[in-house]
């Protein structure tokens, strides 16, 4: 593969891979789908309780109204409480509702499901491919990572 094509494909392949992981998950849900924005926060929230509002926006790479809207929708879906800091009563910390967490752990599961059944659809030789390829998507990712955050 010329070496001008490669980066295209690549950036391709990941992201329609992460499209059709999207849709597949949306497919079996009962409740209303999040937007990525949304996962994104919750994912957030949920790894990090208490964290602010400016500090999502950071980490998340959005702005701090993009946040404060999401904070308000995820709110509403009663999936994320905002309390004030008691260190400064001006911010807010974000917390996940039980809600949350047990529809992000249902994610999880279901996405943990569908890859491992798709991948065990593969010929071992892919399998090995990808296994091997793991180390080197996680440094493109933390290059990806550094580049943005100016280290």
């Amino acid at each position: 593969m010329a070496t001008e094509v490669f980066p295209n494909a690549l950036a391709d392949v990941l992201a329609g891979l992460q499209r059709l992981i999207r849709r597949r998950l949306r497919s079996g849900m009962s409740e209303p789908p999040l937007r990525g924005a949304q996962v994104e926060l919750l994912r957030l929230v949920a790894a990090r309780p208490g964290i602010g509002v400016s500090d999502a926006a950071k980490e998340l790479y959005l702005a701090g109204n993009s946040v404060s809207t999401l904070v308000n929708q995820l709110g509403r879906a009663g999936y994320l409480l905002r309390e004030t800091d008691p260190a400064d009563r001006r911010s807010a910390r974000l917390m996940p509702t039980p809600a949350a967490e047990a529809r992000l752990r249902d994610w999880q599961e279901r996405r943990t499901a569908l890859v491992r059944a798709q991948v065990a659809r593969l010929s071992e030789a892919d399998q090995v491919a990808l296994r091997a390829a793991l180390p080197a998507l996680r440094r493109l990712a933390q290059n990806l990572h550094e580049e943005v955050e100016g280290t």
